[in-house]
């Protein structure tokens, strides 16, 4: 693999758009109830906090639809913070933060004291439950009175096992064939990005900060929905769902 995209920001968007679409084929429905739910509670005006923020899929989409909103990404991933900052410089609409999200102190980085809106995607299920409830608590700190909190994520209902089993089946047979018409899997994404010449030193200090892709829990939506509700939000619930993902939204 030897393509190289050097800073042309957009095509390496697209690029991990691709890659993350060959795992969720259904995630732009995602982000659409997402953006959805945020107009209908807090407006199309919203301050946002694009949590775990990656290259900045929410933000792009958040500002596609809503001008006048505005963003702030924070992650601790060099290699996907480059993309996120080369996408939008110059944009005073966006701003980005490096920060670690298991350090207790990660909120007092960020450029204002709250948020309209928490938004997060298929990000938190690094986390394992026990540190993701103390997060929760952190979040409903940013979170303004009546703002929400949203967490886009794989969230499996382990009550029905036969169903999810041919869930599975069906998805990994769909996603093989994919890849042997050239989709490209996380593996090989950053295979791509390591041989980059601009994204290869911020790659390399991405793997030594998290090694090898490792995921922590996966609790069910439903876990989702007591953690939230005891880290203070006043309602929480499942807006969305697929066989293997859920949308859990809480409003504070």
């Amino acid at each position: 693999m030897t393509t190289t995209l050097g800073s042309d920001w957009q095509a390496w968007q697209e690029s991990w758009d691709r890659q993350q679409e060959w795992y969720l084929p259904d995630r732009e429905e995602r982000f659409r109830v997402m953006l959805d739910m945020v107009e209908a509670l807090v407006g199309p005006e919203p301050r946002v906090l694009d949590l775990a923020c990656g290259t900045g899929s929410i933000t792009a989409r958040l500002l596609e639809r809503f001008p006048k909103a505005v963003s702030t990404g924070v992650d601790l991933d060099p290699a996907l913070l480059t993309i996120a900052e080369g996408t939008f410089a110059g944009d005073d609409r966006v701003a980005f933060v490096t920060a670690d999200l298991k350090d207790p102190e990660w909120a007092s980085l960020l450029p204002y004291d709250s948020y309209d809106a928490v938004l997060t995607a298929t990000a938190l299920h690094w986390l394992h439950s026990e540190p993701l409830a103390v997060l929760y608590g952190q979040v409903a700190g940013v979170v303004r009175e009546g703002g929400v909190f949203m967490n886009a994520d794989h969230m499996v209902d382990e009550s029905t096992p036969l169903i999810n089993a041919a869930d599975r089946a069906q998805r990994h047979e769909r996603m093989e064939a994919a890849k042997a018409a050239g989709a490209l899997d996380w593996a090989s994404w950053w295979q791509l990005a390591a041989q980059d010449p601009v994204l290869a030193e911020p790659t390399a200090r991405r793997f030594e900060i998290y090694g090898e892709h490792a995921d922590g829990d996966t609790p069910s939506a439903g876990w989702h929905v007591g953690a939230l509700r005891a880290a203070g939000f006043a309602e929480a619930r499942e807006v969305w769902r697929s066989p293997s993902d859920a949308l859990v939204l809480a409003v504070r």
